[in-house]
Protein backbone atom coordinates (compact mmCIF):
# COMPACT_ATOMS: atom_id res chain seq x y z
CA UNK A 1 0.00 0.00 0.00
CA UNK A 2 0.90 3.53 -0.90
CA UNK A 3 0.44 6.29 1.87
CA UNK A 4 -0.35 9.83 0.65
CA UNK A 5 2.37 12.45 1.88
CA UNK A 6 -0.78 14.04 4.14
CA UNK A 7 -2.70 11.52 6.02
CA UNK A 8 -5.06 13.51 8.70
CA UNK A 9 -6.25 11.56 11.88
CA UNK A 10 -8.83 12.63 14.01
CA UNK A 11 -9.75 11.93 17.09
CA UNK A 12 -13.64 10.67 17.62
CA UNK A 13 -15.75 9.84 20.38
CA UNK A 14 -17.47 6.29 18.96
CA UNK A 15 -14.73 4.66 16.41
CA UNK A 16 -17.39 2.32 16.19
CA UNK A 17 -19.95 4.60 14.93
CA UNK A 18 -17.16 6.44 12.78
CA UNK A 19 -16.39 3.25 11.13
CA UNK A 20 -19.97 2.62 10.63
CA UNK A 21 -20.43 6.07 8.68
CA UNK A 22 -17.56 6.19 6.74
CA UNK A 23 -17.61 2.15 5.79
CA UNK A 24 -21.29 1.84 4.92
CA UNK A 25 -22.39 5.42 4.24
CA UNK A 26 -19.57 6.91 2.44
CA UNK A 27 -18.29 3.43 1.43
CA UNK A 28 -14.69 4.01 2.52
CA UNK A 29 -12.10 0.75 2.84
CA UNK A 30 -11.09 -0.31 6.02
CA UNK A 31 -6.90 -0.41 5.43
CA UNK A 32 -6.08 -1.83 8.22
CA UNK A 33 -7.70 -1.11 12.05
CA UNK A 34 -6.07 -1.88 15.57
CA UNK A 35 -9.04 -2.82 17.48
CA UNK A 36 -7.17 -2.51 20.53
CA UNK A 37 -5.90 0.91 20.18
CA UNK A 38 -9.61 1.85 18.53
CA UNK A 39 -7.90 2.81 15.47
CA UNK A 40 -8.78 2.33 12.00
CA UNK A 41 -7.34 3.31 9.02
CA UNK A 42 -9.51 4.20 5.82
CA UNK A 43 -9.38 5.18 2.10
CA UNK A 44 -11.71 6.24 -0.54
CA UNK A 45 -10.51 6.47 -4.04
CA UNK A 46 -6.73 8.40 -3.76
CA UNK A 47 -7.73 10.13 -0.68
CA UNK A 48 -6.92 8.24 3.22
CA UNK A 49 -8.37 9.47 6.98
CA UNK A 50 -6.84 7.74 9.92
CA UNK A 51 -9.14 7.81 13.07
CA UNK A 52 -8.56 6.70 16.50
CA UNK A 53 -10.69 7.02 19.72
CA UNK A 54 -10.49 9.66 22.11
CA UNK A 55 -7.41 8.46 23.81
CA UNK A 56 -5.86 11.79 25.19
CA UNK A 57 -2.61 11.60 23.44
CA UNK A 58 -3.25 13.68 20.73
CA UNK A 59 -5.68 16.25 22.69
CA UNK A 60 -3.85 19.91 22.88
CA UNK A 61 -7.69 21.07 24.29
CA UNK A 62 -10.75 19.53 25.55
CA UNK A 63 -12.69 17.90 22.66
CA UNK A 64 -16.34 19.70 22.31
CA UNK A 65 -18.81 18.57 19.58
CA UNK A 66 -18.37 19.93 16.70
CA UNK A 67 -14.93 18.73 16.56
CA UNK A 68 -12.49 20.05 13.54
CA UNK A 69 -14.02 23.83 14.20
CA UNK A 70 -12.58 25.92 10.98
CA UNK A 71 -11.17 23.09 9.18
CA UNK A 72 -12.98 20.96 6.12
CA UNK A 73 -11.73 18.52 4.27
CA UNK A 74 -11.62 18.47 0.60
CA UNK A 75 -11.78 15.36 -0.92
CA UNK A 76 -12.07 14.08 -4.49
CA UNK A 77 -13.95 11.47 -5.79
CA UNK A 78 -14.78 10.08 -9.32
CA UNK A 79 -18.41 9.97 -8.98
CA UNK A 80 -19.50 12.83 -6.94
CA UNK A 81 -23.13 13.07 -7.86
CA UNK A 82 -23.45 9.11 -6.86
CA UNK A 83 -22.34 10.03 -3.84
CA UNK A 84 -24.42 12.92 -3.13
CA UNK A 85 -27.16 10.59 -3.67
CA UNK A 86 -25.92 7.93 -1.66
CA UNK A 87 -26.28 10.04 1.44
CA UNK A 88 -29.50 11.61 0.32
CA UNK A 89 -30.97 8.06 0.61
CA UNK A 90 -29.49 7.46 4.31
CA UNK A 91 -31.15 10.67 5.20
CA UNK A 92 -28.29 12.69 6.14
CA UNK A 93 -28.73 16.22 5.88
CA UNK A 94 -26.08 18.18 3.67
CA UNK A 95 -24.28 21.03 5.26
CA UNK A 96 -24.08 22.42 2.06
CA UNK A 97 -26.39 21.09 -0.86
CA UNK A 98 -24.89 20.26 -4.04
CA UNK A 99 -23.41 22.65 -6.02
CA UNK A 100 -20.92 24.02 -8.43
CA UNK A 101 -18.41 26.40 -7.24
CA UNK A 102 -15.64 28.56 -8.94
CA UNK A 103 -12.38 29.16 -7.72
CA UNK A 104 -9.44 31.60 -9.02
CA UNK A 105 -6.08 30.02 -9.50
CA UNK A 106 -3.87 32.39 -10.96
CA UNK A 107 -5.32 33.19 -14.49
CA UNK A 108 -7.18 29.94 -14.11
CA UNK A 109 -10.72 29.35 -13.19
CA UNK A 110 -11.06 26.40 -11.39
CA UNK A 111 -14.78 24.77 -11.55
CA UNK A 112 -15.79 22.34 -8.80
CA UNK A 113 -18.96 20.60 -8.54
CA UNK A 114 -19.00 20.15 -4.47
CA UNK A 115 -21.20 18.96 -1.81
CA UNK A 116 -20.39 19.35 1.92
CA UNK A 117 -21.51 17.25 5.25
CA UNK A 118 -20.30 16.72 8.71
CA UNK A 119 -19.54 13.05 10.34
CA UNK A 120 -20.66 12.05 13.20
CA UNK A 121 -18.10 14.13 15.25
CA UNK A 122 -18.52 17.60 13.08
CA UNK A 123 -16.04 16.87 10.91
CA UNK A 124 -16.98 18.57 7.88
CA UNK A 125 -15.97 16.81 4.93
CA UNK A 126 -16.17 18.60 1.30
CA UNK A 127 -16.66 15.87 -2.06
CA UNK A 128 -15.69 17.10 -5.24
CA UNK A 129 -15.59 15.91 -9.05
Amino acid sequence: MKFNSLIPELVVSDIEKTKEFYVNILNFVVEYERVENKFIFLSLEDNQMMFEQDNGYWNVGELEYPYGRGINFEMKVSNVESLYKRILDFHIKPFREMNINHYRSGDEDIVQKEFLIQDPDGYLLRFTD
